[in-house]
């Protein structure tokens, strides 16, 4: 056997925040807005790999310093500037060698890692 890439995430959000959430994650990453199956799903795709946003009430705070789920991009500067632009809090002091990197909360609170190969 032989693992090939991650299918999809799930992550929790309150249906409060099911606007900011959509805008999050469609409007400021840039992820393509797929067909969510019935019931309170926002689904997006990232190429291959999906990311399912599932409300509900009983989501527990993520712990702290946890990272959720980590996107390797391309253009890790431009979207630096579209989230600080957004008013979205960039926490950049874990350094990774070789990669750019630099995390943010989603505003359900998911902690996300953003990342990109330091070709410099």
């Amino acid at each position: 056997m032989d693992i090939q890439a991650i299918h999809r995430v799930q992550l929790p959000f309150p249906p409060a925040l099911r606007q900011q959430v959509a805008r999050f994650y469609g409007e400021l990453l840039g992820l393509t807005s797929m067909p969510p199956p019935a019931g309170a799903v926002l689904r997006y795709a990232a190429r291959g790999q999906r990311v399912d946003l599932v409300a509900t009430e009983a989501a527990p705070p993520p712990p702290a310093g946890l990272t959720q789920l980590s996107f390797e991009v391309q253009g890790l500067p431009q979207l630096r500037r579209r989230l600080l632009a957004a008013a979205l809090q960039i926490e950049e002091h874990q350094a990774l060698p070789g990669y750019l990197r630099f995390f943010v909360h989603d505003p359900a609170g998911n902690r996300l890692e953003f990342v990109e190969p330091d070709v410099d």
